[in-house]
């Protein structure tokens, strides 16, 4: 998606006010409900079941599948057990980390993060083991099918595995933690970072936090031949370093699996749910992947980004005309069965240089020059309804399930998408266990700004989409090709806008104009 005028201040602003609405609009809720924690409220922006929620993918989505898959989601989450990475994981920077997270019934957690200093998790550079508390506390109302808890570390220790990796963090780290812990530390010796008992804390260096813990979200996955697969989700970690300690998540990282109840094959779950602090998991490094973006790619599963937003993507790409068409179907809830709008944004694409900062990937220029709407839903009729002659397409009467061409009034001001816009991409091609081929497009600012300018591009990823092999690629133009127009400022600018127009009914407040990301 892309953010087109505004700056992060606008961006920033703009969240902030809807994290206030959300907070007055749940206390509204909570003194009509008392205690009933666990419910969300029924009505346009919430599924129909906070027990069980079905995904349903359209036609090419069910070709890369063995079989069809049921999905259900328990509210409260049960996380007893161990969850482990199922591939070395990319966060915003970049570091190259695997996790392993053990729950007790008796809310105790203990947490492994591992971290390396390469994209394939080969060489560790040293391991955090986070040790502490953790209480489901009710079901969200910002991010619905989630549910919120809070948490309380009680111990944090480093083990550091290489004199390199020893050098590095004495730089970031102050230098009273250097010369408690540090200066003596041995490659494979654990040492203690924070400790409530002792009040040492030397962890903002590190850029540390478990502020994941406040957002968890427990998925089943019923396949009718291979058993069930469980995965968790954790909140997201802010894609500003400097931020991370003060976030609340909104959105997901990419989950982890149980351990006992994983995709198969997995080498790599085998890897991480055998190691400890002192004994990293070596990953096995890859097949090298040439990066061919021909053809169609789907999301895997429905997706969450931060502030309020469900989607699926539907890329599909041209490489002889450097075309792309980008399919974003946008949903009220977090098992992607009610829609809201579709966008299809179309236009051209130019591939740049290797990546100096994440091996195996590759820097894109993506232009968007075309964008249709369709709203599919009430609300969002209502919202489209609302805008000025000539500010939102040429035709008048905007209506459920009728596609509209934003192209000739160069945008739509209402959604914030202003043509032509151009972003600067990070892509990558891997291929899994299971030998199917995935595309990780770069992850979206979590302040909902857009990577406009060189300086702003991803250093990490999001949810890797696959390569529908069984699916038809129609001929682009007028399908151009897909781009990653990750609806991540854009769309999810939209679904904050339905949702403002939701509450200005009860609460009589003007609609939001000034929301200028695509």
């Amino acid at each position: 998606m892309t953010c087109v005028e505004a700056g992060n201040m606008s961006n920033r602003h703009t969240s902030h006010l809807l994290r206030g609405v959300w907070l007055i609009w749940q206390a509204v809720i909570v003194v009509g409900t008392g205690s009933k924690v666990w419910e969300v409220p029924t009505g346009p922006f919430t599924s129909s079941s906070n027990w069980s929620e079905s995904l349903r993918w359209e036609g090419c989505q069910y070709h890369h599948l063995e079989d069809k898959v049921r999905t259900t989601a328990d509210i409260p989450p049960r996380l007893d057990g161990t969850w482990v990475s199922t591939r070395c994981e990319v966060r915003p920077g970049p570091e190259f980390l695997t996790r392993s997270y053990t729950f007790h019934p008796n809310r105790h957690f203990q947490a492994l993060q591992h971290f390396y200093a390469d994209s394939s998790c080969e060489h560790p550079a040293y391991s955090l083991k986070i040790k502490g508390k953790i209480r489901l506390t009710k079901a969200s109302w910002i991010t619905r099918g989630g549910a919120e808890a809070e948490h309380h570390l009680s111990k944090v220790g480093i083990v550091v595995h290489s004199a390199a990796a020893k050098q590095k963090l004495a730089s970031r780290l102050p230098s009273a933690c250097v010369g408690l812990s540090l200066s003596r530390a041995v490659p494979g010796k654990p040492y203690e970072l924070f400790n409530t008992r002792s009040g040492r804390a030397c962890l903002e260096g590190l850029g540390f936090s478990m502020m994941e813990m406040s957002l968890v979200r427990v998925e089943t996955q019923h396949h009718s031949q291979r058993g069930k697969v469980q995965e968790l989700f954790l909140g997201d970690v802010h894609t500003d370093w400097t931020l991370r300690p003060q976030h609340r998540p909104t959105g997901y990282q990419q989950p982890l699996q149980n351990a006992m109840h994983h995709i198969h094959p997995c080498s790599v779950c085998t890897l991480v749910y055998r190691s400890s602090d002192q004994r990293p998991p070596v990953l096995p490094r890859g097949p090298a992947v040439p990066l061919s973006l021909a053809g169609r790619w789907v999301s895997q599963h429905c997706e969450t980004r931060p502030n309020i937003l469900f989607l699926t993507r539907d890329f599909t790409f041209d490489p002889s005309q450097h075309a792309w068409e980008g399919v974003y179907r946008h949903y009220s809830d977090s098992a992607c069965s009610q829609p809201t709008f579709t966008l299809t944004a179309l236009g051209h694409y130019a591939q740049g240089n290797p990546s100096s900062k994440l091996p195996g990937a590759s820097e894109f220029v993506f232009k968007v020059t075309q964008v249709r709407v369709t709203a599919m839903d009430e609300s969002t009729v209502k919202l489209l309804n609302g805008t000025r002659r000539g500010k939102c397409g040429l035709a008048r009467g905007w209506e459920v399930g009728v596609e509209r061409d934003l192209t000739p009034t160069g945008g739509c001001t209402v959604l914030g998408i202003k043509l032509p816009h151009k972003e600067y991409e990070l892509f990558k091609v891997e291929v899994d266990d299971r030998k199917h081929l995935l595309l990780f497009t770069g992850e979206r600012p979590t302040d909902g700004s857009s990577p406009d300018r060189p300086q702003q591009r991803a250093t990490s990823f999001q949810a890797p989409m696959v390569l529908c092999s069984g699916g038809e690629t129609q001929p682009l133009y007028s399908t151009l090709n897909i781009k990653k127009v990750q609806l991540a400022s854009g769309a999810e600018r939209v679904v904050q806008v339905v949702l403002l127009v939701f509450v200005s009914a009860l609460c009589s407040w003007p609609v939001l104009t000034n929301l200028t990301c695509f």
